[in-house]
This record gives C-alpha cells, sequence and structure tokens, in this order.
C-alpha cells in the first residue's frame, strides 16, 4: 500500500523527465512514451536558445529569494511580539491577523494589485516581492514555536541588561532555527511556483519568472511539449537543492512540533 502511494506520487515527476527528453517522433507516435530509446538530451540546450530562459530563471530566483529573506525578517520578529510581549490591543491582532487565512487570495488581489498600481510598481521586483514581505502562516508558525521558550531565560537576559531586540537576537532566534529553515524551506518552494501573482502583475516578457515564462513559451511553441517539460524540470531542481540542504534543520522542526 505504502509502495502503491509513493509510485503514484513520484510518477508524474518520472513521466516530466521522461518527457524533457523525448523526441518531437515520440511525442507524436500516439501513445505515450516512458522511457524514450534515444533520449535528447540537447533538449536542456534548446530551451535556451528557443526563450530567454535564463532571464526567467533569475527572475524566478530574485523574486523567491527576496520574498523568502523578507519572511525570515518580519515573521519570527512578529510571532516574538505576540509569543512573549504584552502591548495594547495584543490579542485582537493576533485573531486578525489569523482571519486573513480564511480570506482566499483572489479576493485580496484586486485591493492589493491596484495599491501597487498606485505606488507605481507595476512590473517591477517591488511589486512581486513587497505585497508578500511577511505571511499570517509564518507568523502563527514562529508565534507557536517561540511560545514554549521559558519566560525565566528571557528574564535572566534582561537583567543582564538585554532589552527587547537584544532578547530576540541572541536569546529566541538561536533556538528556533529548525522553525526558521521550515519556514524558509516552504516559502521559497511556494514563491517559486507562484503563478496568479506575476501573471497580474508583470507585462513585459523581460520581468517574468519561469511560471508565466513557461506559459509564453507554451504558446509560443505550442506542439513542443518537451521543451516545456524541460523547463518545468529546470524550475524545480531549485527547490530540490534548497531541501536538500536543510532538510536537517526540516525534519528536526517537524519533531519538535509533534512533540509539542
Amino acid at each position: 500500500m505504502v509502495l502503491t502511494a509513493v509510485l503514484l506520487a513520484v510518477f508524474p515527476f518520472f513521466y516530466m523527465l521522461s518527457l524533457s527528453v523525448q523526441t518531437d517522433a515520440d511525442l507524436f507516435r500516439g501513445i505515450p512514451v516512458l522511457i524514450p530509446e534515444h533520449p535528447q538530451w540537447s533538449n536542456y540546450v534548446t530551451i535556451w536558445e528557443k526563450a530567454p530562459f535564463a532571464r526567467f530563471a533569475l527572475n524566478s530566483f530574485i523574486i523567491a529569494s527576496g520574498i523568502t529573506l523578507l519572511h525570515l525578517i518580519f515573521d519570527p520578529l512578529i510571532g516574538y511580539a505576540f509569543a512573549k510581549l504584552e502591548f495594547p490591543g495584543k490579542k485582537f491582532l493576533f485573531v486578525a491577523t489569523l482571519s486573513t487565512l480564511m480570506l482566499p487570495f483572489f479576493i485580496r488581489m484586486i485591493p492589493l494589485y491596484i495599491l501597487t498600481a498606485q505606488m507605481g510598481m507595476l512590473n517591477t521586483y517591488q511589486g512581486l516581492i513587497l505585497p508578500f514581505a511577511m505571511s499570517a502562516y509564518g507568523i502563527f508558525l514562529m508565534r507557536q514555536f517561540i511560545l514554549p521558550i521559558p519566560s525565566e531565560i528571557m528574564d535572566a537576559a534582561r537583567m543582564d541588561g538585554a532589552g527587547v531586540f537584544r532578547t530576540y537576537w541572541y536569546v529566541v532566534l538561536p533556538q528556533i532555527k529548525p522553525a526558521l529553515a521550515m519556514l524558509g524551506l516552504l516559502t521559497f518552494v511556494f514563491q517559486l511556483n507562484e503563478f496568479l501573482w506575476p501573471l497580474v502583475v508583470v507585462s513585459t516578457t523581460e520581468m517574468r519568472p519561469i511560471t508565466t515564462g513557461l506559459t509564453l513559451f507554451n504558446q509560443e511553441f505550442f506542439s513542443q511539449w518537451n521543451l516545456t517539460a524541460t523547463g518545468g524540470v529546470i524550475l524545480f531542481l531549485p527547490s530540490l537543492l534548497v531541501f536538500l540542504f536543510t532538510q536537517k534543520y526540516f525534519v528536526r522542526s517537524v519533531m519538535l512540533s509533534g512533540v509539542k
């Protein structure tokens, strides 16, 4: 049963990988080809010549990395405030923050687009990054990991002369590294695959990330599904590399959340 579930999960990626090295003859054979007899590895070179794919890849990396960096800065800081600090309206603000999780992005997209247009950030990196500088999910996740940290440790740091921010930097952050790695991984992968917002905000080919760039490529070369699959494989590789580098912290964060 487990093996069947694993095969069902892996098969789409396996077929995409197979499709990425198929020739045009394999595509129009009439029946799906799982293992090409003569893999055409040159597809991974051709795709860079058929479209400005290097630019697409650079845009995706800049957008996903910028949003991830902002999440790692703001989400734990706000989560720390909700978890350990006392201020007027704390509960109301926390509930209001969580309530945004119940609003579909389609509802928020129109006012967000109008605000971005009024600030002159359409078709710019700022317009693609700044509207997603933080997330309610990331704030909630950080708060939940910070709550179990003993307040006595933070009180001791304050008695030694550490302020609120210094306590956060030297006491809280070192203890939530696994959670930060988990947040960074999830944010990077999600933003790397984001399609709708770039489709709405971007109006030139030079600013397109891979997701919308593949759509443009597929419209222009509609019969070359092998090259489209090649782009999908390239889109997958950064997420795989980030997971390989952060898997130790990711697994540890899952274990810690299970213990809690």
